[in-house]
């Protein structure tokens, strides 16, 4: 894949690589430099601090129950007596 520097120094990102990543308008992107290369790297701490107190548990659930829910019981996990 290739991407072609614009007059004011923008590219843009092919969409199979914005749509592998989840990038949309106003994600914030990390550069870095490495010798001759230039790395982007979704800025992850970012996306999750905008999802951070949007999503709600039914009450009586807590985060262990919905954890077990989605990866089943760990060895050692206490039970439901």
């Amino acid at each position: 894949m290739e991407a072609t520097v614009a007059e004011r120094g923008q590219i843009t990102l092919p969409k199979a690589v914005r749509d592998a990543l989840g990038l949309t308008k106003g994600t914030t992107l990390k550069v870095e430099l490495d010798g001759s290369r230039i790395i982007l790297r979704k800025n992850v701490d970012d996306a999750i601090s905008r999802a951070r107190g949007r999503f709600k548990l039914p009450a009586g659930v807590s985060t262990d129950d919905v954890m077990r829910e989605l990866r089943g019981r760990a060895p050692g996990d206490p039970t439901d007596a």
